[in-house]
């Protein structure tokens, strides 16, 4: 049997299949991934999709399988939370083609999408409209046979580096019965502009004027793109808490070792109360997170009418709490928790943005209210 750390113990049981998926996924973290965990290069990231691709896991992400989803972010993001951007946007930027997108699109992009050799990227978010997408201002309108495109997206993951991005822009009237998704090539995008952010996410802006693509690259019907928009994000919700818990299980897992290995007035830091404490409040926490995740995921597999709620509290909770569980070992690392180049120095910058994107804890703990209200 596979010796597992502690913190990995804390873990939920898998069926035969997940098992299977996990254990694949660990051999190519170990041999494609980990080896390259401190590079933040684009060059980096395409060896990590294709890498990913070329071992066949990628097909979960676009077949929106979330459970599978969720055992491959836990253990990608635990490595690299490069290659756990990388791992998610393959599904997110196809996901729409997925969901409603023709048999000529879906020809076009699935294969290539699948084996890694084509990066997804998804475009609803806008510098007036992030959590309020309905507020989107990017148009979209017919001229012969093509759809001409004009706006910005920004904070747009892959941007520059994409093959294609399925972008949300306004086809009619105002509010979301207006939205349509369009798949927007690279070659139709008018300019790029990346951002330099605080974890090694390619992000960026991305600039349409009189951008011109075929009418036949609408996904799905006209005025449905906030609600294609709307399942890809459900779809990945949970999965977002799952990296949390795959980043934090990293974190717990250095900060035990670092425990017993630094040595402070002749004895080591965990005899101290006050890391024992921190050790214990981060198992329980993670522990925790790991078990709201998977319920979530098996009530989205199984099409569980509470599962929109189940995946909010998950992300929302395994975010805040990796975020806890992370300081912590970087508190226990002392000096060297905050020099460059050490691991628990890049989950403290990965692990931030977890909170913000695909709706913040703001967000989810609006959508919980309203669950539990009406």
């Amino acid at each position: 049997m596979e010796k597992r750390s502690i913190a990995e113990s804390a873990r939920v049981e898998l069926d035969a299949r997940l098992v299977e998926l996990e254990a694949r996924a660990r051999k190519v973290v170990d041999a494609s991934i980990r080896p390259r965990e401190e590079d933040e290069s684009d060059d980096a990231a395409f060896a990590m999709t294709r890498a990913l691709g070329a071992a066949g896991l990628l097909s979960s992400c676009v077949d929106l399988d979330v459970p599978a989803i969720c055992v491959l972010r836990e253990v990608v993001a635990s490595s690299s939370g490069l290659a756990d951007s990388m791992l998610a946007l393959q599904g997110l930027g196809y996901g729409p083609l997925a969901l409603a997108g023709s048999d000529a699109l879906k020809s076009a992009w699935r294969a290539k999408v699948e084996a890694g050799e084509a990066i997804a990227a998804i475009g609803i978010t806008e510098p007036e409209a992030g959590s309020d997408v309905a507020a989107i201002a990017t148009t979209a309108h017919r001229d012969g046979n093509e759809w001409v495109l004009n706006g910005k997206k920004c904070f747009i993951t892959n941007a520059g580096i994409a093959d294609f991005y399925s972008v949300v822009a306004r086809t009619g009237g105002e509010g979301a019965k207006g939205l349509s998704m369009i798949l927007v090539p690279k070659e139709a995008v008018t300019s790029t502009l990346r951002y330099d952010l605080v974890a090694p996410h390619p992000c960026g802006e991305v600039v349409f004027e009189d951008s011109r693509v075929p009418l036949d690259h609408l996904i799905g019907d006209e005025g449905q793109g906030f609600k294609t928009a709307m399942r890809t994000l459900d779809h990945f919700r949970t999965t977002v808490g799952a990296a949390a818990v795959g980043m934090a299980t990293r974190a717990l897992d250095d900060a035990i070792e670092r425990s017993k290995t630094r040595q402070q007035f002749g004895k080591p830091i965990n005899r101290f109360q006050q890391i024992a404490a921190m050790l214990a409040d981060s198992f329980v926490e993670l522990h925790a997170s790991r078990l709201m995740v998977y319920r979530a995921a098996t009530a989205h597999a199984q099409g569980d009418a509470l599962a929109g709620a189940y995946s909010s509290a998950a992300k929302m909770y395994a975010t805040e709490a990796a975020q806890r569980i992370i300081d912590r070992s970087v508190q226990i690392h002392g000096g060297q928790g905050v020099r460059k180049g050490t691991a628990v120095e890049r989950l403290y910058r990965d692990i931030r943005a977890l909170r913000i994107y695909e709706g913040t804890t703001e967000i989810q703990r609006v959508v919980l209210s309203r669950a539990l209200t009406t």
